[in-house]
């Protein structure tokens, strides 16, 4: 009887579907009427279906077919694969996909010439902040995208052995990692990577519990980078831009801390709302004595920036002002707060060489909808393209003109 288990996929029974859901996340419904053309089946648990045979030779080869069939259903099933928090839809990336991983800023890998790699495994974010780059959050109304763990692992080691040094991987998504159901695993597979000397992470740290800590205690490369903007209860939930659990954030740093797991405390200055509660934080990160778990800077606190794509409810500080400030916080605090490349210990590497250049006109394949209404993907010589003003219409064939060609993220518009 052919048994088919899935560790990144559940399932669960619906009166007229099988539903399935991909890496906690992300769910699809297969019609039963689909699956018993197949054959009779049943669920032995959450994550196994096994279908039902006969002993003959003739049904043996049949229930072969059947597993291939129902790989069949399930990629079908995929393309209205949607995003269980804000119900957008979303695109499953992964090895058979034909999608690449380098090409966007979105998604995959992101290398910008230097020896921190940014690797995007998801998108998709659990608050709402209301300063956020990106727009990203519960009520974000664009499509999201989940990478294969296994995928992005290989891509990345081939990547390694290009760049042939040391480095850190730093995992960056548009959003929350915790939301990426196989977090774990992957920061796991880095960890055992004697290239990788760090592995670091953007977190707001809401959905952590104490046995997360415990499991993230055991990588001594990671470094969590932790956003914590206010102090004060009701201004972090009106940054968060919805119910923000303060009290547990903050014993979760703590927590953290406690377990030896190195933290860099990262607040967003949002001009006009928590300029006040920069030093209160700086003095509150100092009380955590983390020295003896950090070789880098404790606190890294960042600009506000105004993004075209990105909610924005004041106007940014210029850079002047804004290293005024952190120069009069270092003499209240006695902390040195200042960042720069060079204090993370990042440095240039070799350039990975581009496939085509801002003006080339090349062949692609639109392979799915990007992030914004009326943009989709095309792949092109192992790129990904991103192209606004283009609707999707699976693996049709266009010519693009290359716009955008920074780091190996491409932009480009059909001609």
């Amino acid at each position: 009887m052919p048994t088919l288990t899935f560790h990144t996929l559940s399932f669960a029974l619906e009166p007229a579907a099988l539903k399935v859901t991909l890496l906690n996340q992300f769910v699809t419904k297969i019609p039963l009427s689909d699956l018993t053309r197949i054959g009779e089946f049943q669920l032995n648990n959450a994550h196994t279906l096994e279908f039902k045979t006969s002993s003959n030779k003739k049904s043996e080869l049949n229930d072969k077919k059947a597993e291939l069939q129902f790989f069949g259903l399930l990629a079908k099933a995929f393309e209205t694969l949607t995003n269980s928090i804000n119900g957008n839809k979303a695109v499953y990336i992964h090895r058979n996909s034909g999608i690449p991983l380098i090409g966007s800023v979105e998604f995959g890998l992101v290398y910008r010439n230097s020896s921190l790699i940014e690797i995007k495994p998801v998108t998709s974010c659990n608050l709402n902040c209301i300063y956020c780059s990106v727009g990203e959050g519960k009520s974000s109304q664009k499509i999201d995208f989940v990478v294969e763990k296994d995928y992005l692992v290989e891509e990345l080691e081939e990547l390694l052995k290009f760049v042939a040094e040391p480095v850190e991987v730093h995992i960056g998504v548009q959003g929350e990692p915790f939301l990426y159901g196989d977090l774990l695993p992957l920061i796991e597979d880095l960890q055992r990577n004697p290239q990788i000397t760090l592995i670091s992470m953007d977190t707001n740290f809401t959905l952590v519990g104490k046995n997360t800590i415990e499991q993230l205690s055991r990588f001594s490369k990671l470094q969590l980078n932790i956003s914590l903007d206010a102090l004060d209860e009701k201004l972090a939930e009106v940054l968060a831009g919805c119910s923000y659990n303060l009290k547990h954030v903050q014993e979760m740093i703590k927590y953290a801390a406690k377990k030896g797991i190195k933290l860099l405390i990262a607040p967003v200055l949002v001009p006009g709302y928590n300029e006040k509660e920069l030093e209160k934080i700086v003095r509150w990160v100092k009380e955590l004595k983390m020295s003896h778990v950090a070789q880098r800077p404790l606190l890294g606190i960042q600009n506000f920036l105004n993004y075209k794509t990105g909610r924005n409810p004041d106007q940014a500080w210029d850079w002047g002002k804004f290293y005024a400030f952190i120069s009069e916080l270092e003499k209240k605090t006695g902390m040195d707060l200042k960042l720069s490349p060079e204090k993370f210990g990042i440095h240039k590497t070799k350039e990975l060489p581009q496939p085509f250049i801002i003006d080339d006109v090349v062949r692609a394949v639109l392979k799915a909808p990007d992030r914004f209404p009326h943009s989709c993907l095309a792949a092109a010589k192992g790129r990904i393209i991103s192209i606004p003003e283009c609707d999707f219409r699976g693996e049709k064939k266009v010519k693009v003109k290359i716009t955008r060609d920074k780091h190996n993220c491409f932009g480009g518009k059909v001609v």
